[in-house]
């Protein structure tokens, strides 16, 4: 940058001078420039005063204004002057360091154009559409008057050239949290998160800028096909950590373990001779586990399934089957349940033990008695 000069009136002014001035007219598309010891007037074109677009000089300047400014070119009686190359100068140093310190700043989005967003930093610098957030917008008109904080990503002061990104500024953020919860949690903790993201397999929870995944088979203690029909994104949850994997940033999250257990209400719902009605889940070798209530089986053993002789569960019961039961014993601590089947079924063998054919009921005279009325008949005859 050329020194500023001291003015006088030996001065000769030349082309590159840095010199200051005062705003003496403002019109639409100039500024007249009023410079001290110049034998004349500059003129300061409104494309010189900013590396932004500006539609009236007056939006930016007014009368009085004192102003640092270059002489562009000399004419005669007149002086052709630029702001917007004195502030370049200042800003490229400045710029530089920071791109090489990685520094991140504060600016505010000065305009809104195709493909991303506009901020003046003493040059202009550009925010293409991918770097301004970390995920998709599709209306960038609100970004407009925003102060954003950004990082320098691309520099080149020959060419003009300052792509800047606020999504690398979130990317860091993001890790930097993550690093931070990799550090501090660990299995066993429960612990407030957000649902972020539904998928076949599960759900990623936030848990302070970090995802954990939720997988289906923890996320309810009833059985789901489809997790949209228990959960939805933005669905506050508290979940209980199972794991932590800090090397591949992985943590593995449950719901289920956060929620009352099926079995909590089971001594006072299931009693010693109640009846039920449960679904065959699975066939053993020595019985059938049937499910009451979602997340409570009881077994069924093979003795207890009926009355007849049978060698496997699968001469009578198949999974999915509908049965009642009759409740033999309830151990809730030890989360059994031991059922019958055959306790609801009539005994055939004892049936037949009883079946035999009952004596006519008396009709209160004998045949001796028909007979001797008739013998009397005839003795009377």
């Amino acid at each position: 940058m050329s020194e500023e000069m001291n003015l006088g009136s030996n001065h000769e002014f030349q082309e590159g001078d840095i010199v200051k001035g005062v705003a003496a007219q403002v019109d639409e598309k100039a500024v007249t420039i009023s410079i001290e010891g110049a034998p004349f007037d500059g003129i300061l074109p409104i494309s010189e005063l900013s590396s932004l677009h500006i539609e009236k000089a007056s939006d930016v300047v007014s009368i009085g204004d004192e102003l640092e400014l270059m002489i562009t070119k000399v004419e005669e009686e007149n002086f052709v002057l630029s702001k917007r190359k004195v502030d370049a100068l200042k800003a490229w140093d400045k710029l530089e360091e920071q791109f090489a310190s990685g520094e991140v700043f504060e600016a505010e989005v000065k305009d809104v154009v195709k493909g991303g967003l506009v901020v003046d930093l003493g040059v202009r610098g550009f925010v293409p559409a991918s770097l301004v957030e970390d995920h998709f917008v599709e209306d960038f008109e609100d970004y407009k008057g925003k102060t954003l904080t950004f990082k320098i990503t691309e520099l080149d002061k020959e060419k003009g050239r300052l792509i800047l990104s606020h999504r690398a500024v979130l990317e860091e953020q993001k890790a930097s949290k993550k690093k931070r919860v990799l550090d501090e949690i660990s299995a066993g903790d429960v612990i407030e998160g957000k649902v972020q993201r539904l998928a076949p397999f599960g759900a990623f929870v936030d848990i302070g800028g970090v995802d954990g995944l939720v997988h289906i088979s923890q996320v309810s203690h009833d059985h789901i096909d489809d997790v949209s029909t228990v959960l939805s994104e933005g669905q506050a949850v508290k979940v209980k950590v199972l794991s932590v994997d800090p090397e591949n940033e992985r943590i593995s999250l449950s719901i289920k373990d956060t929620l009352p257990g099926p079995w909590s209400k089971v001594e006072q719902e299931v009693t010693k001779g109640s009846v039920l009605t449960g679904t065959v889940r699975r066939l053993v070798s020595f019985g059938a586990f049937v499910e009451l209530f979602p997340g409570v089986e009881g077994l069924v053993h093979i003795s207890q399934i009926s009355h007849k002789h049978i060698n496997t569960p699968h001469e009578a019961l198949k999974e999915g089957d509908e049965v009642q039961v009759k409740v033999l014993d309830v151990n809730s601590e030890e989360k059994r349940l031991s059922l019958s089947i055959k306790e609801l079924q009539n005994n055939p063998e004892k049936e037949e033990e009883f079946d035999y054919e009952l004596p006519e009921e008396t009709t209160g005279f004998s045949l001796s008695d028909v007979i001797g009325d008739k013998l009397k008949g005839f003795t009377n005859k």
